[in-house]
């Protein structure tokens, strides 16, 4: 049976150069009336865990969550799923470093920029000032990295950094670890307390 993985490789595939029939058929078959364009797959984890903390399944809602493998990636996948291509209602998140590029790609596709909700840095900044530093660090105890972050923190580039800088920096020393916190933080979230960008995201869904 079909699902929405398939749709994503298809997807992607077709990004790469590859045919759309099967992206457009596997778009019907699921019926998908909205595609969340991320930049990296852990902004993909952190989404996906959000949702499901807040009980929503949003592949049966008929909404692909899709990681683009890079913020350059927009105009590519809003010409393919936006008015031009599969005429699929385009929302998302975006680092506010990369707003401009995101705003041409998504104007040449025809698609509405006010379905995207801006991060100041990114999404770990994000989640790392929701949960703040002392609860952070405790999920990085728990998760069994204390020793890592303690040689990171030995290190003499990290002196002049606040802690705050200093995990969101420790988060991309290390292959996929990016993508296991961006799912530990978003699942370990208080519902009140949820960074305004997921919380749009989630609720325009």
């Amino acid at each position: 049976m079909a699902d929405m993985e398939a749709f994503r490789e298809a997807v992607t595939a077709w990004a790469a150069g590859g045919p759309g029939g099967p992206a457009r058929e596997l778009a019907a078959r699921l019926s998908v009336r909205t595609v969340v364009l991320l930049e990296g797959a852990s902004d993909f984890a952190a989404v996906d865990a959000l949702a499901a903390s807040h009980g929503r399944d949003l592949e049966a809602e008929g909404v692909c969550v899709l990681s683009m493998g890079g913020a350059m990636s927009v105009g590519r996948f809003a010409q393919l799923l936006g008015p031009p291509g599969l005429g699929l209602r385009l929302t998302g998140l975006c680092d506010e470093a990369e707003l401009r590029h995101y705003a041409r790609g998504l104007e040449r596709a025809g698609a509405a920029q006010q379905g995207f909700f801006v991060c100041a840095a990114d999404l770990e900044d994000e989640l790392i000032r929701a949960l703040g530093v002392a609860r952070v660090a405790e999920l990085v105890r728990a998760e069994g990295d204390l020793r890592p972050w303690q040689t990171f923190l030995r290190q003499p580039a990290q002196r002049d950094r606040t802690a705050q800088q200093q995990l969101r920096r420790f988060l991309g020393t290390k292959k996929g670890r990016k993508i296991h916190y961006g799912r530990v933080l978003a699942q370990a979230l208080d519902p009140h307390r949820v960074p305004a960008p997921l919380g749009g995201l989630l609720a325009s869904l």
